[in-house]
């Protein structure tokens, strides 16, 4: 029995998989010599780097420490326009709010649950702002449409920048067949991750920006480490921070503004091993996925993320669109009724225009989103992890089914 939820055997939406070599990797940072900034955080963002294709990444503290560090390095401020979802974590449209620049959501795609880029465009030709900023979020691990939204942004002079915390290891193809990961950054500057537990890896808190500007790598590592500057040829006052021709090894310069967002040696020695293992996490996150499709077919009043032809997700989620009203049962009921039998379910998301403060700062409210409102109201994340046994997955599945079926 779970003390926590005075269930026995609960199986939660979403777990970390910690196995012997990620222990064996931390307790070997615990024995070196580093254990905050050393060696483990330049191997693991390497790692990660080659992972999605990309030439750079920049680890750091948290998801959300990695979206405003993206908004810090594209030099955001109160004169600036961010675009993104409503139907997402509220760390993506507050990373734009932490520099004060102005937020306009765009509504989803009702099949894919992304943001739809026929509603960007239409947004796109009329926006005004210093800088222009879309954030696509690849919910639930599904990748947007990229290649369009990048030509929208192209043909209205904004930047593209990607929220792919749900998403390590998803892909999509482009017109010619050619598959671009997610992180790549080919469509976009920069690319946003989590290492939260419940994500594709772990590092317990952590995140990363991955990019191929190599001067935007450097920008997001100063932000990342108080906004300092240890690069003799990048000194504003040599005077201090050289001796004669040498620099000081210990000088630096604060030249912006920035924030503690590193990561650790701890946290970085756990992702680089569980990066080892994240084709297999996400390839049997997939074969849990078929199963509920397969399971759940059949019931009309279910339906799921439509995931277009050539669109790899990571399925971070595995969200049922239920229609409550005709199943006459309310959600609650419905997760009562699944929480008795073991299986404890999440939703995802109360879209943001619905949240007091967004509310309040940009006058929104219900009906202004109808796609994004439609799916909350029927939304219910079942759980997918790739620690579930075979078992764990039928219980899921007949749970669901008798709740829904009787």
């Amino acid at each position: 029995m779970d003390g926590a939820t005075g269930i026995v055997n609960p199986i939660p939406y979403g777990r970390q998989s910690i196995s012997e070599e990620d222990i064996q990797a931390v307790v070997d940072v615990l024995r070196s010599d580093w254990i905050t900034q050393g060696p483990r955080i330049t191997e693991f963002e390497a790692a990660l780097a080659d992972s999605v294709g990309a030439a750079d990444a920049v680890a750091c503290s948290s998801g959300t420490a990695a979206l405003h560090l993206i908004m810090c390095a594209l030099g955001l401020g109160p004169e600036d326009v961010v675009v993104t979802t409503p139907l997402t974590f509220l760390a993506t449209a507050n990373a734009a709010r932490f520099t004060s620049a102005r937020v306009v959501f765009c509504d989803i795609d009702p099949e894919t649950f992304n943001l739809d880029p026929n509603r960007f465009e239409a947004i796109a030709k009329e926006a005004t702002g210093r800088k222009k900023v879309v954030v696509p979020v690849h919910f639930a691990g599904l990748p947007c449409d990229m290649p369009a939204i990048h030509g929208i942004a192209d043909r209205y002079g904004w930047m593209v920048v990607e929220d792919g915390c749900h998403a390590l290891g998803a892909a999509y193809e482009n017109a010619t067949g050619e598959e671009t990961k997610v992180g790549a950054s080919r469509d976009s500057l920069m690319t946003a991750f989590s290492f939260h537990p419940v994500k594709a890896i772990t590092t317990g808190e952590g995140g990363a920006v991955t990019t191929n500007d190599p001067g935007l790598a450097s920008r997001l590592r100063q932000f990342r480490n108080h906004g300092t500057e240890k690069n003799p040829e990048k000194f504003r006052y040599p005077e201090f921070g050289m001796d004669g021709e040498a620099p000081n090894p210990w000088y630096y310069e604060m030249t912006v503004l920035g924030y503690n967002y590193r990561m650790t040696d701890l946290q970085a020695a756990l992702g680089r091993s569980q990066l080892e293992r994240l084709s297999r996490f996400i390839r049997r996150r997939r074969e849990i996925a078929q199963r509920y499709q397969a399971a759940f077919a059949d019931i009309p009043l279910i339906r799921f993320q439509k995931i277009p032809a050539g669109y790899h997700s990571a399925w971070h989620l595995f969200v049922l669109l239920i229609d409550f009203k005709k199943l006459g049962k309310s959600r609650c009921a419905v997760m009562e009724s699944l929480r008795e039998n073991g299986v404890l379910t999440q939703v995802h998301y109360l879209p943001l225009h619905l949240q007091p403060y967004y509310r309040d700062t940009l006058g929104t409210g219900p009906v202004d989103f109808p796609n994004a409102e439609a799916y909350y109201e029927r939304a219910l994340s079942i759980p997918l992890f790739p620690a579930m046994a075979a078992e764990d997955v039928a219980r899921v599945i007949q749970a669901v089914r008798e709740v829904l079926t009787g």
